[in-house]
């Protein structure tokens, strides 16, 4: 009768054997993903700090190119002025010649 109960007890070991080594996978498998979500995380955090510092300058350079866009626009209109003027000056002092007649 002892060879019938060692044989059930003998199962019971390796099942539990399994289970054990199945849990340890299973243990290892999780600690790695932990690591890999840890990595990804810092990846997140590295990417947001970027995007920070991208919208930063993307700001800056805006507000650079609408002072640039202002103080050309009023560099134009300060030169359209001064051609008026001598437009001006050179009618007023140089009365046209008296038409030239072909005929």
């Amino acid at each position: 009768m002892a060879p019938t109960m060692a044989a059930p007890e003998e199962e019971l070991r390796k099942r539990n054997q399994e289970l054990e080594k199945e849990l340890k996978e299973s243990r290892e498998r999780e600690e790695q993903m932990r690591k890999e979500l840890r990595k990804m995380w810092e990846r997140l955090r590295v990417a947001e700090e970027a995007e920070e510092r991208l919208c930063s300058q993307l700001g800056e350079l805006e507000a650079e190119s609408v002072n640039q866009a202002r103080a050309y626009n009023s560099h134009i209109l300060t030169l359209m002025d001064q051609l008026s003027k001598g437009n001006n000056l050179l009618i007023n002092n140089h009365p046209s010649p008296a038409p030239i007649s072909i005929l």
